[in-house]
């Protein structure tokens, strides 16, 4: 399943790291993403969705969903 969520405060490569970090200590299989200049992560995953946003959240950053 692929995810697209808008984090609208990532606002450097680190922020991607950070946000992979996050994804992949739910789901350790997961392909991420993050392009900071659309604020948009890509995530290949099977996990939940909430699962993901929540680890994101986390991590200290904000999750929209289109």
């Amino acid at each position: 399943m692929t995810l697209q969520l808008k984090v609208p405060n990532m606002a450097c490569s680190a922020c991607g790291e950070s946000i992979t970090k996050a994804v992949k200590t739910v789901d350790p299989a997961a392909t991420v993403q993050a392009d900071t200049k659309t604020k948009l992560v890509q995530i290949e995953t099977q996990a939940a969705e909430t699962a993901i946003t929540q680890a994101i959240t986390a991590a200290g950053y904000t999750v929209n969903n289109h």
